[in-house]
């Protein structure tokens, strides 16, 4: 049985964030509770921000684009010129904005993270951040993947899986990232008349079948779930026409999702052995409607969530917790949310994930009271920890397991970090204090001692941070 001040402690650093001065001594008295108060229909917080939208932020790229094609008549000269006018390129002071927008969307979501009174809340808006990765890997979807959280994600983190699939998966960010606005149906209408005019532009239209593949591998069935490539090619028929608004559309939909049934692949699918007649728009969300209420697609991601929160290698018994009540509340995140923090299988004393660099950044921030102040410094540090900001290597999203994150090298990369972030915000408080408001009963004997015999009080912070108890959760 473990006594109230240890899952206290539990409740605030694995499935929260990390201790903030008061953290634990709030959650002590009902630590299930604690965590079960911070679920509610509307979702995940909004980082605080300018508020632009996705479809504004893909008019400032479009912006950009015609910018670029103006500024190279000939195609020659364009790094001509002195230092001073250089600066003043339009090409360059726009990617610059493009940039900064990025970079303000991502400093705005670490300082939510950091001072949040909800860590679970935001954790869980995290995992799915992370499960439907769409990647500032390239200029085109940089600008939209902090409006695609607050748009397509956090709003949904707490209700049905099926809303947060079909918001997900037809967001301008993830068809940008995807290139499923590329996508055109080979016997489509728009195919047809871009064949004619293939003569003079040179582009052959044709099938895209990232997203088609990317939904079944790694958001819903898993690539263990049962498809073959015949399934993937019909699925990603289905979902031609699925498309962002161009600069012909009308005001209010350039830059939004819209479907162009001119782009859609007439005729009737089969996606995993179930057929789907011709219907346009409602064919590909009646298979992503069936994708959703899989068992294998509750199996793969129940199996994610429960690695996420306590083990690289998970508990089955705890799998299959959250699998029945995924099936009994088809497919409502809230009630998954609920059953995780009630098993307890979940409440394991023993610490078995280790931080990712972004977790460890923002637990010591909440250690020490304070938050990230400038994108520069934030984007360097993650960098240098090999998790730069927005950016997963892969639509996988950012790797889950210690091995990723636990080399020397990186150890010895947070060691300096940890060293130079106490020098600037400890050496005026008490390192004992600090560590048992981070840490509560999670704190080591060995671990207190090594912190009151330290010869100062940064070096004590520092010890603190790169304990083995916070390193993990």
């Amino acid at each position: 049985m473990i006594d109230r001040d240890m899952k206290a402690a539990i409740a605030v650093t694995r499935f929260g964030l990390g201790g903030r001065t008061g953290e634990i001594d709030q959650a002590r008295s009902d630590p299930e509770g604690f965590l079960r108060a911070q679920i509610r229909p509307q979702g995940a917080d909004l980082p605080a921000g300018e508020g632009e939208t996705s479809a504004q932020r893909i008019a400032e790229l479009r912006a950009f684009r015609q910018t670029r094609r103006d500024a190279r008549p000939d195609g020659a000269g364009r790094n001509a010129g002195t230092p001073d006018t250089q600066d003043r390129d339009p090409v360059k002071m726009a990617r610059r904005l493009l940039r900064d927008d990025t970079g303000a969307d991502f400093l705005a979501r670490a300082r939510l993270a950091a001072g949040a009174e909800a860590g679970f809340r935001e954790r869980w808006a995290l995992f799915w951040a992370n499960h439907f990765t769409v990647s500032a890997t390239k200029l085109a979807t940089a600008t939209v993947v902090g409006p695609f959280e607050t748009e397509a994600i956090r709003p949904h983190v707490f209700g049905r899986f099926e809303d947060l699939l079909v918001a997900a998966e037809t967001h301008p960010a993830m068809l940008l990232y995807l290139d499923q606005a590329q996508s055109v149906g080979p016997d489509s209408r728009a195919a047809q008349f871009l064949r004619r005019r293939q003569a003079q532009n040179g582009r052959q239209p044709g099938l895209n079948e990232n997203l088609a593949r990317e939904i079944l591998e790694l958001h819903t069935v898993g690539v263990d779930g049962g498809y073959a490539q015949a399934d993937v090619t019909e699925f990603a028929r289905a979902l031609t026409g699925i498309s962002i608004g161009g600069l012909r559309t009308d005001a209010e939909a350039a830059g939004t999702a819209m479907f162009r049934e001119a782009a859609h692949e007439p005729g009737a699918r089969t996606v995993m052995g179930v057929r789907y007649p011709d219907g346009g728009r409602e064919q590909a969300t009646a298979i992503l409607a069936d994708l959703a209420g899989k068992p294998q697609t509750a199996r793969f991601v129940c199996t994610k969530i429960a690695r996420h929160f306590t083990a690289d290698q998970p508990d089955p018994a705890l799998v299959a917790r959250l699998e029945r009540s995924w099936t009994a509340g088809g497919g409502r995140l809230d009630r998954v949310a609920e059953t995780l923090i009630s098993a307890p299988e979940a409440w394991d004393p023993q610490p078995a994930k280790f931080k990712t660099p972004y977790e460890f950044l923002v637990s010591s921030w909440r250690a020490a009271g304070g938050g990230p102040r400038d994108i520069g410094a934030l984007a360097g540090v993650l960098n240098g920890m090999g998790q730069k900001a927005f950016s997963a290597p892969s639509p996988k999203g950012w790797p889950d397991e210690a091995q990723n994150w636990a080399a020397p090298d990186a150890i010895v990369k947070r060691m300096t970090w940890a060293q130079a972030f106490a020098a600037a915000a400890a050496s005026d408080r008490d390192p004992r204090r600090l560590a048992d408001q981070a840490l509560g009963a999670r704190l080591r004997p060995a671990t207190a001692t090594a912190i009151a015999r330290a010869e100062s009080r940064p070096e004590a912070f520092a010890l603190l941070l790169m304990s083995p108890e916070f390193q993990r959760r």
